[in-house]
């Protein structure tokens, strides 16, 4: 087994696709029924096959180079958890969840990676999902591993917990491990953010970063259906402020030299985070472009799932596959 191939439902901006990609796998089929997430895919992928679709609505039948492919790997809309409590329940996420699970039947690879929040893989809520996850796959020889891991485990400068469904086909299973941390120390907001906070001769810059020496809060990208782009919702605004950060809404440009840091003052006194900043602290490539407006590229950002964190997990099942 050289090349390694998968399909990437509800791809987003890209994240879990391209660390698959660095983890050696090769897309077939990249599917997202949102217009500025597919026009993502392709601005920094021309050639990957992208298909702007509903997963619901998806026919594995129509596009047979979905066949036979070593993983399907599913980045899931976040069902309602503590993190988007203000959101309405539509029971979408969930019936995308299950779509997911009927996908692999239809596929048949031999590795599926859901991933969603971390409650997905413990809690007496997710049961009936696992429950039917158990049920719909354990007959076609798959066997599973319901974990937890932090993205700030794998270098990515953010407290983000993913509670994922990795399902194996029987012959492999066995030598599945769930990845390993790969940093001994989280990487500290600061430390992500100072190069792009002087990049404009910003004088306090570096006095801003050194204050700012955890993980950042978890970013969440909001629903369509809400106004603007903030950094969520109250609690989580007040973890940024201990950041020096005003969470309140998404700033337009760096500061320049004549911006004054001033904690102090409340609000208006402290830094706003630019679109492209946010995309840093989900371990984006800085040269990676997110289409779309102001509001749209932060939604995209916000749901993503971490490119490093999908490379752990591709290696993870890559290690397996191939054993």
């Amino acid at each position: 087994m050289s090349g390694l191939t998968f399909v990437d439902v509800c791809s987003g901006a890209g994240g879990l696709a391209l660390g698959l990609e660095r983890a050696g796998f090769e897309p077939r089929l990249l599917l997202d029924e949102d217009a500025d997430a597919c026009r993502t895919l392709r601005a920094n992928r021309p050639h990957w096959n992208v298909l702007q679709a509903d997963l619901l609505d998806l026919d594995p039948s129509e596009h047979p180079e979905t066949y036979d492919v070593d993983l399907l790997s599913a980045g899931l809309p976040r069902v309602k958890s503590n993190a988007t409590a203000a959101r309405a329940e539509s029971g979408e996420e969930e019936r995308l969840l299950k779509a997911a699970v009927y996908l692999a039947h239809a596929v048949r690879p031999r590795a599926l990676i859901v991933e969603n929040v971390p409650t997905l893989a413990h809690s007496d809520r997710f049961r009936d999902f696992r429950e039917f996850a158990r049920a719909e796959l354990e007959h076609l020889g798959y066997e599973f591993s319901w974990f937890v891991l932090n993205a700030a485990d794998f270098g990515v400068p953010q407290d983000r917990r993913q509670g994922l469904l990795v399902a194996i086909k029987r012959r492999w299973f066995a030598s599945f491990q769930p990845p390993s941390p790969t940093v001994a120390d989280h990487v500290s907001v600061g430390e992500a953010l100072a190069p792009s906070m002087r990049s404009r001769g910003w004088k306090d810059a570096d006095r801003w970063a050194a204050q700012a020496v955890t993980v950042a809060p978890t970013l969440v990208g909001g629903s369509k259906n809400r106004g603007g782009a903030d950094l969520g919702p109250a609690g989580t605004k007040r973890k940024w402020e201990k950041l020096g950060v005003n969470a309140h809404s998404i700033g337009d440009e760096i500061p320049g030299p004549d911006f004054v840091w001033a904690p102090d003052l409340g609000r208006e006194g402290l830094v706003r985070l630019t679109v492209d900043q946010t995309a840093l602290l989900q371990s984006f490539p800085p040269d990676w472009e997110i289409t779309g407006r102001k509001t749209a590229r932060y939604r995209q950002i916000g749901h993503a799932s971490p490119p490093p964190v999908g490379e752990a997990l591709g290696r993870s099942v890559a290690d397996a596959l191939r054993s």
